[in-house]
C-alpha cells in the first residue's frame, strides 16, 4: 500500500526530474499573466527539466512549453510536491 503526502514548497526548490502541481502564485499581474497564459494555472503539473550552472535560471515543462523562469519569480510560485511513500515492502 502506497501513502502519499502532499507539501507546499516553492516551485524554485524542484531538482531537476521532479514534479508538482501548482497550488497557486504571488505575483504582479505582468509576470504573473504571462505565465498563466503560457499553461501555469492552479492544478497543472510542472517538472524542472533543467538548470542553468550557476543555478538561475531554470527551465519547467509545463503544458508543452518550456520555459526558464529566474530563481525569485520561481519561488512565488506554490507547488503541491507529491512523494508517495510505499508501505509494508521488503528491501
Amino acid at each position: 500500500m502506497a501513502e502519499k503526502r502532499k507539501d507546499k514548497v516553492g516551485l524554485n526548490t524542484l531538482k531537476p526530474g521532479e514534479k508538482g502541481r501548482i497550488a497557486g502564485m504571488d505575483l504582479g499581474k505582468g509576470v504573473g499573466g504571462k505565465l498563466q497564459d503560457m499553461g501555469f494555472l492552479q492544478g497543472s503539473l510542472v517538472e524542472c527539466c533543467y538548470r542553468s550552472p550557476f543555478g538561475d535560471p531554470t527551465a519547467y515543462f509545463v503544458k508543452g512549453v518550456l520555459i526558464a523562469i529566474r530563481s525569485e519569480e520561481a519561488g512565488n510560485i506554490y507547488i503541491e510536491e507529491e512523494r508517495g511513500m510505499e508501505m509494508g515492502q521488503w528491501g
